[in-house]
């Protein structure tokens, strides 16, 4: 079939927008949302229009969609006037590469850019947008109850806590902020999170406070600027993915409720490390995450103990959600094999064996799609500048289905520095 002229193509869908099956059994299909929040509409794609969505490729014309679609059907005409509809809903709502998106993704950056606090994005949908509740939630519901000092000894370094749905892991957040104590508050803490949406070996950084229920959390503006100098090439300043990302959010909420409203933080987004899952070289092998590890490890030479790490980081996905095409349960069957995968990863984190655990996550090109692989890779790669006796200790492991056939893997650990011998 030959391409038609370019002032026919109609414009491609969007690439990165979340697509999932419909969870409404009387309105089956597709649920199409917008994980940038450039468009604030979510779409439900009827079965019989599903077809059209992979149509939209940026090749093919009305005509061509008219055609296909017509064809899908068994022969049953598709009116024009529907499919034009059809188009135009898409479109004007954000989810084709057209004017109306580009439009929508320039005034959304531009409002972040001029925003002077990071709002919560989140609150409300995650977690009680009303202080009080949420905080009685932490307390009661996650057993985090914030306390002038626990056993916690001063050699703890940092924290692994998820970055799932706090209601899908109570147990892991609860153990991990556990570890925490208001003595901890004069810290500023390192938040290394998973960027779900950002550049691959890239790294987000902002100035702008985060502002949750609870408080507002400061951002260590002067350790940021370092680092974007140091590392500038590496760096997206003002990153537009800390506006829509709960990776970093959560991690601050559950900062606010063990150590202090009014915490310090340095929010860091790792974009996801694919140069060297292709490769098979290290990841820093890649100039740009060298640079940004050289700096962070210079960083945290300088400022020693006034820093207290914390990772916002998730491991496996699989099932249906994650292009497995099976249905997964926690804990059953092939998640059983997963658990002992991710045990192997877990046990070359807490001996702090970076190229053990790199060689674990290349084998199969990261086969169980660890979100966390960034923000683990890079704390490891800096504590071993500055913190070779580093060891860290699982507090509690879990499983869970974020849907019926899809399920995610997260863990709580801790980590200190080993006692010389």
């Amino acid at each position: 079939m030959s391409v038609p002229p370019e002032n026919e193509r109609l414009p491609r869908l969007r690439l990165g927008i979340d697509i999932i099956p419909s969870p409404i059994a009387e309105s089956p299909g597709l649920i199409l949302r917008d994980p940038f929040r450039y468009s604030q509409a979510v779409l439900l794609i009827p079965t019989g229009w599903v077809p059209a969505l992979g149509l939209l490729d940026g090749q093919n014309s009305m005509r061509d969609l008219q055609t296909g679609l017509t064809r899908i059907r068994g022969g049953q005409l598709v009116r024009r006037e529907d499919l034009q509809h059809f188009v135009d809903t898409l479109r004007g709502h954000g989810f084709l590469e057209s004017n109306e998106f580009h439009r929508l993704r320039a005034d959304r950056h531009e409002e972040f850019r001029n925003a002077p606090e990071r709002q919560a994005m989140h609150a409300g949908v995650a977690y009680s947008a009303e202080g009080t509740e949420l905080s009685r939630q932490l307390r009661e519901d996650f057993g985090i109850v914030p306390a002038a000092s626990h056993s916690v000894g001063n050699h703890i370094l940092g924290i692994a806590a998820p970055h799932v749905s706090p209601s899908g892991g109570v147990a892991s957040y609860s153990a991990a902020y556990q570890r925490l104590a208001k003595k901890f508050s004069n810290r500023t803490f390192v938040i290394l999170g998973t960027s779900h949406y950002g550049m691959p070996e890239k790294f987000g950084l902002t100035r702008k406070p985060y502002r949750t229920p609870l408080g507002t959390a400061e951002v260590d503006v002067e350790l940021v600027d370092r680092l974007a100098r140091k590392a500038s090439d590496a760096v997206i300043m003002e990153d537009y993915c800390h506006a829509v990302e709960h990776s970093i959010e959560f991690q601050v909420v559950f900062l606010q409720h063990a150590v202090g409203p009014n915490v310090r933080i340095l929010p860091i987004l790792c974009g996801p490390l694919l140069d060297n899952l292709r490769t098979g070289r290290p990841p820093d092998s890649h100039a740009d995450v060298a640079r940004f590890v050289d700096a962070l490890a210079e960083l945290a030479a300088s400022e020693g103990d006034r820093l207290f790490w914390v990772l916002g980081v998730d491991m496996a996905h699989m099932g249906a959600r994650y292009g497995d095409g099976i249905a997964l349960t926690a804990g059953e069957g092939r998640m059983q094999q997963v658990s002992a995968q991710d045990t192997a990863r877990i046990e070359r984190l807490c001996a702090g064996d970076t190229e053990g655990f790199v060689r674990l996550v290349q084998a199969n090109q990261d086969d169980l799609k660890w979100c966390g692989y960034a923000p683990f890779y890079v704390f490891l790669r800096t504590m071993g500048y500055v913190r070779p006796n580093l060891q860290g200790r699982l507090l509690r492991y879990d499983q869970w289905n974020i849907d019926a056939q899809s399920v995610v893997s997260f863990a709580a650990l801790e980590f200190f520095e080993r006692a010389s011998v």
